[in-house]
């Protein structure tokens, strides 16, 4: 009786372990999700800079009279002017992922299987002026925030960004 007793609590607590495990293999998914959507809108920041889509002075939150918008945005297509976190963004397309192929088992067509991140992702982005020693750098923080299955979570990216390309 003890034995089986033993042996039941030894399953049990490996059974816990592999629960865990899938957990925690899950979770990393996800920040590599929001690693690669902060680096995205990144990117983009400094494309608009070097293109000079942007000027320097509009490489700011609206908040400071620039283009991006203050506080936490739904991740959703960007607009005419390809950068995400302004006005002019799609909110009518969500940012999606594409999981898997859908049943003509080729990728990129319209069946396939995607996960909308609108429901449990939003993105800030936090341009911040170095100040009047510094006027020509900027530091930008990129922060993806997520709850999911009742975890949440968060990823910062930050960088800087000067006047020059």
């Amino acid at each position: 009786m003890v034995s089986m007793v033993i042996l039941v609590v030894g399953v049990l607590s490996i059974a816990d372990f592999f629960a865990q495990g899938l957990q925690a293999s899950y979770q990393t998914q996800i920040q590599y999700i929001a690693q690669e959507k902060a680096q995205e809108a990144m990117e983009t920041i400094f494309t608009a800079r070097d293109t000079k889509i942007l000027t320097w002075n509009q490489i700011l939150n609206t908040s400071q009279g620039g283009v991006f918008l203050t506080g936490p945005q739904p991740l959703c297509a960007s607009g005419p002017d390809g950068l995400f976190g302004t006005s002019d963004d799609v909110t009518s397309q969500p940012d999606v992922i594409t999981t898997a192929p859908g049943p003509d088992g080729i990728f990129g067509t319209a069946d396939d299987i995607v996960v909308n991140l609108n429901p449990w992702m939003t993105r800030t982005i936090v341009i911040t002026n170095q100040g009047p020693t510094n006027p020509n750098l900027d530091e930008v923080t990129i922060t993806i925030n997520w709850v999911y299955e009742g975890r949440q979570g968060q990823y910062v990216l930050t960088s800087y960004i000067s006047n020059y390309s």
